[in-house]
């Protein structure tokens, strides 16, 4: 039997807002139906706050031992090892994560039954100002190329700073050629768009202009979960939009919190299939 206890559930996690453990493992289960789709079967890597936000985060990868029997789990290879990850295929498994003040799940690009191929592509824009305007253009300048290149696109705010743009991939590339690819794409925006877009990783070489990071398409690298919370002030929580939404001048990469989540998952209702990168690849070189 599958059974959570919610220890100490009156701790406060998030001091300026009050929120207690319960409140957060409470999320997390209304959460479960949108969320769950979007981490079923892929490794976990746990950002972990024991003592809130205020205090040391944890990341832990590997499964500790006495997490219970009932949580499914894979092991993955390593360099000199191997690493076993929960996997969070079922709602008492995210309340667990959150009772072992797993704040922020984080997963991979790819899934369990075939970890060298990622089914998604991510471009992490990463702005270098608090301009929020500056994050919603670039994320227009990503999807028009996109688009150019017949490839489906979706939008998530980060709970953090910014936006991810993601590209729903059908697993035939590996991770070197998928990272490539982003970085291609990424050059292209740059070079498109110099005075407000780079691909200069040193935040001393950005100055104000926006960083788009490609970093996190690489084998055993992770993202934010989506509805995931976010270990930051008022608790914002990554939120898939739709493209319209964008055009709200109020929207920031805060806008949602755990007090006020998404109403609906926005993309399951897309029914995107993941693309290949042969034809696209073709597309780009004519740029």
């Amino acid at each position: 039997m599958k059974t959570v206890e919610v220890t100490r559930p009156e701790k406060v996690l998030f001091p300026g807002a009050g929120i207690t453990k319960r409140e957060l493992v409470d999320y997390y289960l209304a959460i479960a139906p949108m969320m769950l789709p979007h981490l079923k079967d892929r490794p976990i890597v746990m950002f972990r706050y024991p003592d809130g936000i205020d205090g040391k985060a944890w990341v832990h990868k590997d499964i500790p031992d006495y997490f219970p029997d009932w949580i499914n789990r894979v092991t993955v290879p390593k360099e000199g090892g191997t690493v076993t990850h929960v996997l969070c295929d079922d709602a008492e498994t995210l309340a667990y994560l959150a009772n072992q003040a797993c704040i922020t799940p984080h997963t991979w690009l790819s899934r369990a039954d075939r970890l060298d191929n990622p089914d998604r592509l991510i471009f992490d824009l990463d702005p270098s100002t608090d301009d929020f305007a500056a994050v919603r253009r670039a994320a227009n300048q990503v999807k028009k190329l996109l688009d150019e290149l017949d490839l489906p696109s979706r939008l998530m705010t980060t709970g953090s700073r910014g936006l991810h743009v993601s590209v729903p991939l059908d697993r035939r590339a590996g991770f070197d050629d998928v990272r490539a690819f982003a970085r291609e794409v990424a050059e292209v925006l740059a070079a498109q768009h110099p005075s407000t877009l780079t691909t200069e990783a040193r935040k001393a070489k950005r100055g104000d202009r926006l960083y788009l990071d490609v970093a996190r398409n690489g084998y055993s690298q992770t993202a934010v979960a989506p509805f995931a919370v976010r270990a930051l002030p008022g608790a914002p929580v990554a939120a898939p939009l739709h493209w319209d939404q964008l055009k709200d001048r109020k929207l920031n990469a805060r806008t949602f919190t755990l007090k006020s989540p998404p109403p609906v998952d926005v993309w399951s209702a897309e029914k995107v299939r993941g693309r290949s990168l042969t034809a696209a690849r073709k597309r780009l070189a004519k740029l």
